[in-house]
């Protein structure tokens, strides 16, 4: 899968089922861009400067985009929490 075509998978789980569970907790994330498979993530709203947010990243969000796109091989959080 090139990186262009994992951008497009993982923006469809990002709409369906990653956005609506952050968005539950007033947050929300967007993905920046995609390198080689590794998927970079900028939170917003409720999320950023949350202490839970790296835990949500790697045990939540990554998680569930490598179940539901495997070429993804990482994810990182690209949010400046500052």
């Amino acid at each position: 899968m090139t990186d262009q075509e994992i951008l497009e998978a993982v923006n469809v789980v990002m709409v369906e089922e990653v956005s609506p569970a952050l968005a539950s907790h007033g947050g929300g994330g967007e993905v920046t861009k995609v390198e080689h498979g590794v998927v970079f993530i900028e939170l917003d709203g409720g999320c950023k400067g949350c202490p839970g947010a790296r835990m949500t990243m790697k045990n939540g969000i990554e998680t569930l985009l490598k179940e539901r796109v495997p070429a993804v091989k990482e994810v990182i959080d690209d949010t400046d929490h500052l």
